[in-house]
């Protein structure tokens, strides 16, 4: 079993090593396995927030995870209803529609609509970790967070993108229309990182960079922006790799984005 779990382990890392992440949502319009209709893109152009997640059925550690972004899903769709969905897809595509349905109801995810054929999504956006988390929104279809290993702060980070993207928060405006507020790319990064968005008014202006830990580990900037477009650009090179969190924070406002380093 020991090394089973080392061959599953090494499998993955190929998968990671040799993928670049998608910037944009894989658009999907089928059935789910309960006979719905689902359309993606028809999900994002009506300003919804969706989360993706990509499981393996063997994988003891996916259900978790599913169940606390249900939780802060939840909690939002309370005070906004209906503006974030999620779908629960297996990595592979040998998974049956039955088996989708079981997964979801014995793990009393009834927030995600069970799905099949997930693989080449999973390639799209990285590879595969388990599990594999993706969200995405705003009439761009821009993927706004995505991980290949799932941490409980993610959900924090998950959730200001969404609190962002149906009700932008103060200081800090759209790109091009759309409340996606902050973009990082790209990601995973090996050298330079780019970070970009949109001020409303002039002001005070920190961009910090933390590990997985929460120790910050560099400052791109700090101290006082004008109003409009900004951008700053990150070389990553003196970083490990590992996953990190840039935090712009502007205006009373915070945003998190999370991002991968992989020389």
């Amino acid at each position: 079993m020991k090394k089973i779990f080392q061959i599953a382990i090494a499998a993955c890392s190929l998968m990671i090593a040799g993928s670049a992440f998608a910037q944009t949502a894989i658009d999907f319009n089928k059935n789910d396995c309960n006979g719905a209709p689902a359309h993606l893109y028809a999900d994002l152009d009506a300003g919804k927030a969706v989360v993706l997640f990509y499981y393996m059925p063997s994988c003891g550690s996916c259900p978790p995870p599913a169940q606390k972004i249900q939780a802060m899903a939840n909690r939002i769709n309370a005070t906004h209803p209906g503006m974030v969905k999620a779908y629960a897809f297996p990595y592979n595509n040998t998974t049956t529609c039955a088996y989708s349905q079981s997964w979801v109801t014995s793990n009393s995810l009834s927030l995600y609509a069970p799905m099949d054929s997930g693989a080449a999504d999973v390639a799209a956006y990285g590879g595969f970790g388990m599990p594999t988390v993706v969200l995405v929104g705003g009439a761009n279809h821009r993927v706004m967070f995505t991980t290949l290993s799932f941490s409980n702060s993610d959900t924090t980070i998950m959730r200001d993108s969404i609190l962002a993207l149906i009700s932008a928060p103060s200081g800090i405006k759209s790109i091009s229309g759309v409340t996606t507020d902050v973009s990082v790319y790209p990601n995973p990064a090996s050298g330079n990182i780019n970070v970009e968005f949109d001020l409303l008014a002039s002001g005070a202006l920190s961009i910090t960079v933390a590990d997985i830990t929460g120790r910050q580990v560099a400052v791109i900037a700090e101290g006082y922006a004008n109003a409009g477009v900004v951008k700053h650009t990150f070389n990553t090179s003196a970083l490990a790799n590992g996953i990190y969190t840039m935090s712009v924070s502007v205006g009373g406002a915070t945003v998190n984005r999370k991002f991968n380093v992989l020389h």
